[in-house]
């Protein structure tokens, strides 16, 4: 895209480039969405930014009326395998508050300079802006959804001081924190606020485009194992429970399947979210948590983009008319898809009784964590397949992290013994993301590309899977 075509997506608030570019007015100093409801300003005021945190590094703030802070992230990191690409899905897992620009660096096998100069050419922001951004809407995310003290929403936000916190929140929503927290959207932050203690943190998990909730439970449903997750209630009103293994504690989240919709001043646009409500013992975790959620839900992908390539093919174009938006389900843990596909969803349960960690604190069904890779190489064979790919993902050997290399993660897998093609290519979809995954010897053609893991979805949801 180009400049005036960008206008014109704004001119038109397009819905389906939120989270793809933003926008900023000079006269007012403030950056919006592409579909924000507000007058069009004049095309000689208006900057475009590849991401909020360029355009918060420019000097403007984020707009109260469209919170573009919130909108889906940009596909593109799913589809690019590049260091970019790797690098932005590490800062939205959190890499950068946990680990510092050097640990980033050090995931994708560059220095912190690299890094630096490539993500500010082609982003307009550094590492440190990018994650600086994140923080910023994880705190507002805090404070107008909990009574947790400012001073405690600052740590668990990730900023190293309440004096740092203070200054980000001023410069990106042009208020205080106290301030912020009492312009909570209507009555939602406030009812959310009075909640009960240990309600949770409500979440508005945002998509673009149409999305098949439908199809997604049906497969979470399918695959849930049991201790671990749940998906209780009849199918349009069905509610996703797991628990999830996190950097600083361990957490629960529900998700309900009914989709809301985006009204606007003429009816309802493209696009809307998931309603979720999220459990932590450590409020450090809610960005990780949220991303993560983001994958398995496949709540960042462009369906313009994948329905355009696959609808005009004959063979899917009946499939893609039938269901647009159809998402590629990913995963929480990397582990859990790669567990499943080696010893059936029977097996995982058995791994997760034998040597899954209890909670301390069950809820209904959800009893444990998903074994981490090291309690699993203890507990199996090593020479097996499950027991050699355990104990690669414990020490280092295999990396199936946000920001691993996959064409490096695949050959690491065949490496392995008992790991054919068929496995790798399922773990390589679920727990990496690839959206462009043909299993070996699938009838899937290269014209599909780069949506080759969406037009097998296509097939599955429908029936018509052939190998």
């Amino acid at each position: 895209m180009d400049d005036d075509t960008r206008y014109e997506a704004v001119r038109s608030r397009d819905g389906r480039f939120d989270g793809v570019f933003f926008f900023a007015v000079e006269t007012t100093g403030i950056y919006c969405r592409p579909s924000c409801p507000a007058v069009t300003p004049k095309r000689h005021n208006v900057r475009f930014f590849p991401t909020a945190a360029a355009a918060q590094g420019s000097g403007f703030r984020a707009c109260r009326r469209c919170r573009p802070d919130a909108v889906p992230g940009s596909a593109e990191w799913n589809v690019r395998a590049d260091a970019v690409g790797r690098a932005m899905r590490l800062i939205a897992d959190g890499v950068v508050d946990r680990e510092g620009v050097a640990g980033l660096a050090g995931r994708l096998g560059y220095s912190a300079r690299q890094v630096q100069r490539q993500l500010t050419a082609e982003l307009g922001a550094g590492p440190v802006a990018l994650a600086r951004a994140q923080r910023a809407h994880t705190a507002r995310v805090l404070l107008q959804t909990t009574e947790l003290p400012v001073t405690e929403i600052a740590f668990a936000s990730g900023f190293a001081s309440v004096r740092q916190f203070n200054d980000t929140v001023r410069e990106v929503y042009a208020s205080t924190p106290t301030g912020l927290r009492a312009a909570a959207p209507a009555a939602r932050g406030r009812a959310a606020r009075r909640a009960a203690p240990g309600a949770g943190i409500p979440l508005r998990l945002a998509y673009r485009g149409p999305y098949q909730a439908a199809a997604v439970f049906d497969q979470l449903a399918e695959e849930a194992v049991a201790g671990v997750e749940e998906v209780s209630g009849a199918p349009g009103g069905r509610t996703y429970r797991r628990t999830l293994r996190l950097p600083y504690g361990t957490g629960i989240v529900a998700v309900e399947e009914r989709t809301r919709t985006v009204r606007t001043g003429t009816g309802t646009r493209p696009g809307g979210w998931l309603d979720a409500r999220l459990h932590l013992g450590d409020p450090r975790d809610l960005t990780t948590a949220v991303q993560r959620l983001r994958r398995l839900f496949d709540l960042d992908a462009d369906p313009y983009a994948v329905d355009e390539r696959l609808g005009g093919d004959p063979r899917l174009g009946p499939l893609v008319a039938a269901r647009p938006g159809l998402r590629s389900p990913g995963a929480v843990d990397p582990l859990e898809p790669a567990v499943r596909a080696l010893v059936g969803r029977a097996g995982a349960e058995e791994r997760v009784r034998r040597c899954g960690k209890v909670l301390d604190a069950p809820c209904g069904s959800l009893t444990h964590l998903f074994p981490e890779p090291a309690a699993l190489a203890e507990a199996e064979p090593p020479d097996g397949p499950l027991g050699a790919l355990a104990a690669a993902l414990a020490d280092g050997t295999v990396r199936l992290d946000p920001g691993a290399d996959r064409d490096d993660a695949q050959r690491a897998l065949l490496a392995l013994p008992g790991m054919d093609p068929a496995t790798v290519a399922t773990v390589r979809v679920r727990a990496l993301g690839d959206p462009d995954v043909a299993p070996p010897g699938a009838d899937v053609p290269d014209d599909w590309r780069p949506w080759r893991s969406y037009a097998v979805q296509h097939l599955r949801v429908a029936g018509e899977w052939s190998r």
